[in-house]
């Protein structure tokens, strides 16, 4: 008890771990070989971060190896798809993103499974808040004086993306939306050359991981006025969240440990607790803050609940935006 009440302390109340299903054994959940954790992202970015230092951990727990096998790819379909076709032992895990997990399933047909259907949902692993970046020019310092500027201007500014479809392009047309204004989409294969157009001013704004205009916020180039999860983030107190003019705005992702489906009940939720340990390590929650992300708990089954929510909630924006379903295949 005295670990969980640390945890709510320390992550502002946001580890509730209640579980569901009935008192676990207390015997250590058995680690017999090594654990296989599939990451969707190539080496060296945020999401190969997030899942070696989640893997470091867990081995800890364990006394048995976590072993990290990028598979990147079809927007991280081909990582979760091996995951989804695995054998449901614990013995195969994955490190499931908002993007796989939520949007492939709503903009396209074509991704080779169904979530949360073809998963144990085994608990969130950490948020990955966006910021409201903006070209230094641009005359506004926040998301009101923003929305003022674009209704004076309808379709005049602009906002870049990775790409069409990405959490970072529906961050904006959800703006849009729920702002009522007009902006004008930029598309690029890739977010370092929308982070690099915006620093030219050939685009104006840009919902972004901080860590991609950092270095063009310190030679000024570059501005951030907002950021987009529901509240303030921990690590950038003094940066207001766009929730605070339009109430219930959210544009943000995150990261969860993920398994086959058919996984035992009592293995899902003893690897959710080992899960909620894992996350309020002091080592562990100030690598995850130095990297732009904050660790934040879930239950399997709120987690299950959380992808559905947000895959009807994207479905909504996505037809506002008039986007097609099949503009990620």
């Amino acid at each position: 008890m005295l670990l969980w009440s640390i945890a709510r302390i320390f992550l502002g109340g946001t580890l509730g771990l209640a579980l569901s299903g009935g008192v676990l054994a207390a015997e250590p959940l058995l680690v017999l070989r090594p654990v296989r954790l599939v990451l969707p992202y190539p080496p060296g970015g945020g999401g190969d971060f997030t899942g070696r230092e989640l893997a470091h951990q867990l081995t800890q727990l364990w006394g048995q190896q976590v072993v990290v096998d990028n598979r990147p790819g079809a927007g991280t379909a081909i990582a979760h798809n091996i995951v989804a076709k695995a054998a449901p032992d614990g013995y195969t895990l994955g490190l499931g993103s908002s993007g796989g997990m939520v949007l492939l399933n709503v903009m396209s047909q074509k991704v080779p499974y169904q979530s949360p259907q073809d998963f144990s949902t085994l608990g969130q692993v950490v948020s990955l808040p966006f910021v409201v970046s903006i070209h230094a020019a641009l005359p506004v310092n926040t998301i009101s004086e923003l929305i003022a500027l674009a209704k004076a201007q309808p379709g005049k500014l602009n906002f870049g993306s990775p790409g069409t479809g990405t959490p970072n392009h529906l961050g904006g047309e959800l703006l849009k939306m729920m702002a009522s204004i007009q902006m004008v989409h930029v598309a690029y294969k890739g977010g370092g050359l929308a982070a690099t157009d915006l620093a030219t001013g050939a685009i104006q704004i840009f919902f972004t991981p901080i860590q991609a205009v950092l270095p063009f916020m310190s030679t000024g180039r570059v501005r951030v006025i907002a950021v987009s999860t529901p509240e303030r983030f921990r690590g950038l107190p003094d940066l207001p969240a766009v929730a605070e003019t339009i109430p219930h705005f959210d544009c943000s992702s995150w990261y969860a440990l993920i398994g086959p489906r058919g996984m035992e009940p009592r293995r899902i939720h003893k690897i959710n607790e080992d899960l909620g340990r894992v996350i309020v390590q002091e080592d562990f929650v100030k690598r995850m803050m130095q990297g732009g992300v904050q660790p934040m708990a879930s239950t399997p089954e709120g987690l299950r609940r959380h992808i559905v929510e947000e895959q009807d909630r994207w479905r909504r924006v996505i037809r506002s935006a008039g986007i097609s379903s099949e503009v990620m295949n």
